[in-house]
């Protein structure tokens, strides 16, 4: 009798110690487009986000990851769609949020396909519409402003923002990737640096440039497009997603101050 109730005490307490470890554990939040995650995250069309093959890079017995990227969001639909609401349901100190849009930002801005579309720049401009999908009156402000959203949600939390420029798509210029920064990656990075709209505080990964230049050395766009790519031009592989999550980590440890380093894997 007293062997089995010891043995059931020492389960307790294992139990519980397994229990107050989970919930200790920070989370790792990724929101974004199906550049992160692609439609299901199972791989439908041989199309793959960044987001799926994170993991590997982490100690995920000292971190949770959770992906809440979905396809054909942009900065403004991921909010509006109250997506954005549930991750602050559960958002605790400690916490990090990987933040990367984009690609879904140059849409319309009111259309009955998608009214997904963003005001370019940072700034503070809006538009008001009345949405012809959704038939709620709404008012539509600058992709800088979302993201700046984004990163002030988080730090209210006592959780730490760390925002992505969009990986590049397979367009070619003059020998080379064509780049983010003259648009979403400029404004990315004004808004993690507080260029525009007060001292933002967020941690900056040009990931835009980083995979970049990983896709130069392949050599031009249809080689590029045969290694990385499915049927179009943005959405990668599982190779593709691959070197695009590769090159996240590579951003993380080039901040070398950004507390999620240390759950990184050696």
């Amino acid at each position: 009798m007293k062997k089995r109730l010891s043995i059931l005490l020492f389960s307790l307490t294992a139990f519980l110690w397994m229990a107050a470890t989970q919930v200790q554990r920070p989370t790792l939040y990724l929101i974004g487009d199906s550049t992160v995650k692609n439609s299901n995250d199972k791989g439908d069309g041989g199309m793959w986000g960044w987001g799926h093959f994170i993991d590997a890079y982490f100690d995920t017995t000292r971190i949770h990851i959770e992906n809440h990227a979905i396809g054909g969001r942009s900065s403004r639909t991921f909010l509006t769609e109250g997506r954005w609401d549930k991750i602050m349901t559960r958002l605790k100190p400690g916490d990090f949020v990987m933040i990367q849009f984009g690609h879904n930002d140059a849409s319309a801005v009111n259309d009955t396909l998608r009214a997904r579309g963003t005001l370019k720049g940072t700034g503070n401009e809006t538009q008001e519409i009345d949405n012809l999908i959704t038939k709620k009156h709404e008012i539509v402000h600058s992709y800088g402003w979302y993201i700046r959203k984004y990163v002030t949600d988080t730090k209210a939390k006592g959780a730490i923002p760390i925002v992505l420029s969009l990986v590049p798509r397979n367009s070619w210029k003059e020998g080379k990737v064509i780049r983010g920064d003259t648009d979403y990656g400029k404004w990315a990075a004004e808004v993690a640096n507080g260029e525009q709209g007060g001292k933002s505080g967020a941690y900056f990964i040009n990931l835009n440039e980083l995979v970049a230049r990983k896709y130069d050395v392949v050599g031009d766009s249809t080689l590029l497009q045969a290694t990385y790519f499915v049927k179009d031009n943005t959405h990668t592989n599982a190779a593709g997603a691959k070197v695009n999550a590769s090159s996240v980590i590579d951003g993380l440890k080039e901040l070398k101050a950004c507390p999620l380093n240390k759950f990184v894997n050696e």
